[in-house]
């Protein structure tokens, strides 16, 4: 699983560079009943919610395209948490 998440990191990366975002990680993880692909990402000077929104329309089609993993999932895309700076 560790190489098709470097894959999909690598695949969404280019895109995301476009909007100045960098993807700080991807992880695949079973929560419940639930797959969960994790898709946490960063910004100089952090990411608004309509960010990540749009970078979420970005990956989708991108994972759609690789179709990597045979399980349903659910993509979880998210900024980066801060601490107090």
């Amino acid at each position: 699983m560790e190489s098709v998440l470097e894959t999909i990191k690598k695949n969404i990366e280019d895109e995301l560079k476009k909007l100045e975002i960098v993807v700080d990680g991807v992880t695949y993880e079973k929560s419940g009943n639930y797959y969960f692909l994790r898709v946490v990402l960063d910004k100089v000077n952090g990411i608004d919610l309509d960010t990540v929104v749009e970078a979420t329309h970005l990956i989708n089609p991108i994972l759609d395209r690789l179709d990597l993993i045979e399980e349903e999932y659910i993509l979880d895309v998210s900024s980066k948490e801060r601490g107090n700076e």
